[in-house]
């Protein structure tokens, strides 16, 4: 079996942005549809928006983070 030394960085980076995608919006994982269903029925209502103003900055904490680690770490 042929291991290039780019191949297994690329499928690092593939795993980690279909994770962390989906910290970005509402729809952007079931578990965070759950979140939000929940929060309403404790009386808390979260919408779209509002999720946004933390799902925008953590997405790029996390992709900023996870990129560094994949450019540092040798694989």
């Amino acid at each position: 079996m042929d291991v290039t030394p780019y191949k297994e960085p690329a499928w690092l980076a593939l795993s980690m942005s279909s994770t962390l995608a989906g910290n970005l919006t509402v729809l952007g994982s079931v578990a965070n549809l759950i979140v939000v269903e929940n929060a309403r029925r404790a009386g808390t209502d979260l919408g779209f928006f509002e999720f946004l103003k933390v799902g925008v900055p953590l997405t790029i904490a996390t992709t900023l983070v996870g990129v560094a680690w994949l450019a540092l770490v040798p694989y």
